[in-house]
C-alpha cells in the first residue's frame, strides 16, 4: 500500500524517479523497489519521502510498522506506597544494580532470604517521629540538596548504571530521615526524595530497563504525594511519553503529552516540557503544523516559567527536566525535523544549538550531537555527518546512554548506504566499536 501510493504521489507531482533520488538521498533501485512492493520501507526513508512530497503524515501513515506494542504497557505500572518497610539492592556478577521497595509483610514472608534475617528477625518497629514532632532536619536537607545537584552533574558524564545506585540510596535515606521530622521538614524531605527518585527513574532508562524506570517514576509520584506535591504526577505523564517517543509510538506520546498540559496542577515548567514532548510526538507522526503549534506553546510556558523562578533558580537541582541547554525548545526543533525528514533545515539547527551547549554537560551534547549527525547523513552530507561523529565517539562510551544508542544505530545504518565513501570507512570500525560498548 505504501509503494503504490508514493508512486502515485510522486507521479502526481511530476517527479521522476531520479529526482526523488536526489531528495531522499536514497539510491533510484531501492526506491524502484519499495514503489513495487519488492522491499518495505526504513523509517528514515518514509519520513524523507513524506516530507519530499509534502504529504503531512499521510503518506508515512501507511508505512508497515509505524506503532509501537509498548505503548500501552507505559500506562500499567502500578504506583508503589511511600510506606514500604523494605528496600532492597541487589547486584549482578557483572555489576547491573537493582533497587526495589516492598511492604513489611512481603518482605517478612521472603524469610528464606537470610539477608532479611537480622534485619527482621526481631520484629523491630520502624523509627517514628517523636511527640514533640522531630528535631530540626533543615541542615540535612540543606546537604542533600546539594548532593542532588552534584549527583545531575555526575550524571552528565558518567555511566548510569553507576549515577542509578547512589540516587536510590539517596531517596531510602531521604525517606527515613522524613520519618523524624517536624510535619513542615517533613513534606520537604518528601518532596526532595521524590526529586532523587525522579532522577533514578531517569539513569534506569538510560540504563536501558524501561520497567525499572517506570517503577522509580512512579515511587516519585507516590513520594510528592506524601509531600504535597501533586506536581510530579503530572510531569510522570511527561517522562512516560518520553519512552513512548524512543519506542517510535507518536500517537501514545501526543496523548500523554496532552494529558500532562490538562492537569490542574501542572506548573508552567511541566506544561513546557509536555508540549515539547507533544511536538516530538507530532513529528513522529508527520505533522508538521501540529508541531510547530506545540513548539510555540511550549516557548510561551517555558519563558513564563523562567520569567517567574528567575535564571538563578532556574538552573536549581530540583528543577524538573533538563538544565543543561539553554533553548530546549530550540535544540527540540532541531531533533523534531528530523523525524519530519526536513533533514537539511534540521542539520542546521542542530548545528547552532549543540554549539551552545556547555561542555560539562557530555550526555546532553552526546545526544543531541548523534542526532546531529544523524541529519547531516540524511541529508547526504557524508563528510559533515563523519566529521560530528568523530568527536564524538570518545564521549559515547563514557555516557553509556540506551537512548543514544538507538540514534547511533540508525546513524551507522544510514552511513552503511555510503560504505564505499572514504570518510565512512575511517569512521566505521570506531562506529562499530561504540555500539559494541554503549
Amino acid at each position: 500500500m505504501f509503494g503504490a501510493e508514493l508512486r502515485r504521489r510522486r507521479q502526481e507531482a511530476g517527479m521522476t524517479l531520479d529526482e526523488l533520488t536526489r531528495r531522499v538521498h536514497f539510491s533510484k533501485s531501492h526506491l524502484s523497489k519499495v514503489e513495487t512492493g519488492a522491499k518495505n520501507p526504513s523509517q528514515d526513508l518514509v519520513r524523507a519521502c513524506d516530507a519530499a512530497l509534502g504529504a503531512d503524515g499521510r503518506l508515512a501513515a501507511l508505512a508497515p510498522g509505524t506503532t509501537a506494542e509498548r505503548a500501552g504497557q507505559a500506562d500499567q505500572a502500578e504506583p508503589p506506597s511511600v510506606d514500604q518497610e523494605v528496600w532492597l539492592m541487589s547486584m549482578t556478577p557483572n555489576g547491573e544494580t537493582g533497587f526495589a521497595g516492598m511492604d513489611r509483610r512481603t518482605a517478612l514472608s521472603l524469610s528464606a532470604l537470610g539477608v532479611l534475617g537480622a534485619g527482621l528477625g526481631n520484629g523491630a518497629a520502624p523509627d517514628r517521629p517523636g511527640r514533640d514532632g522531630g528535631g530540626d532536619a533543615e541542615p540535612a536537607l540543606a546537604s542533600f540538596r546539594v548532593q542532588l545537584g552534584e549527583l545531575r552533574n555526575m550524571g552528565q558524564h558518567v555511566a548510569p548504571s553507576m549515577v542509578f545506585p547512589i540516587a536510590a540510596v539517596q531517596t531510602n535515606a531521604l525517606r527515613q530521615l522524613a520519618r523524624s521530622a517536624s510535619p513542615a521538614q517533613r513534606s520537604a524531605a518528601l518532596r526532595l526524595a521524590a526529586r532523587f527518585a525522579e532522577y533514578a527513574g531517569w539513569m534506569a532508562q538510560e540504563s536501558g530497563s524501561e520497567q525499572r524506570a517506570l517503577w522509580w517514576t512512579d515511587t516519585a509520584v507516590s513520594l510528592a504525594g506524601a509531600g504535597d506535591d501533586a506536581e510530579m504526577g503530572e510531569y510522570a505523564l511527561v517522562r512516560r511519553a518520553l519512552m513512548t517517543m524512543y519506542a517510535h509510538d507518536g500517537p501514545q506520546t501526543v496523548a500523554l503529552a496532552q494529558r500532562a498540559q490538562r492537569g490542574r496542577a501542572s506548573s508552567p515548567r511541566v506544561l513546557g516540557l509536555a508540549a515539547k514532548r507533544e511536538a516530538q510526538g507530532h513529528a513522529l507522526v508527520g505533522d508538521l503544523v501540529s508541531c510547530e503549534r506545540a513548539l510555540e506553546r511550549a516557548r510561551e510556558h517555558l519563558a513564563a516559567d523562567r520569567a517567574t523562578r528567575g535564571d538563578s533558580e532556574a538552573g536549581g537541582p530540583e528543577i524538573l527536566g533538563s538544565r543543561n541547554v539553554s533553548d530546549p525548545v530550540g535544540v527540540t526543533r532541531g531533533w523534531c525535523l528530523v523525524d519530519l525528514g526536513r533533514v537539511e533545515e534540521a542539520a542546521a539547527i542542530l548545528d547552532r544549538e549543540c554549539a551552545s551547549l556547555p561542555g560539562s554537560a557530555i550526555r546532553a551534547r552526546t545526544r543531541f550531537g548523534v542526532r546531529r549527525a544523524l541529519a547531516h547523513a540524511l541529508a547526504g552530507e557524508v563528510e559533515n555527518s563523519c566529521a560530528v561523529a568523530t568527536e564524538l565517539l570518545t564521549e559515547v562510551s563514557g555516557v553509556d546512554s540506551a537512548t543514544v544508542r538507538l540514534d547511533l544505530r540508525r546513524l551507522h545504518q544510514t552511513l552503511a548506504r555510503h560504505h564505499g565513501h572514504r570518510s565512512v570507512r575511517e569512521l566505521s570500525p570506531t562506529l562499530v566499536t561504540a555500539l559494541s560498548t554503549v
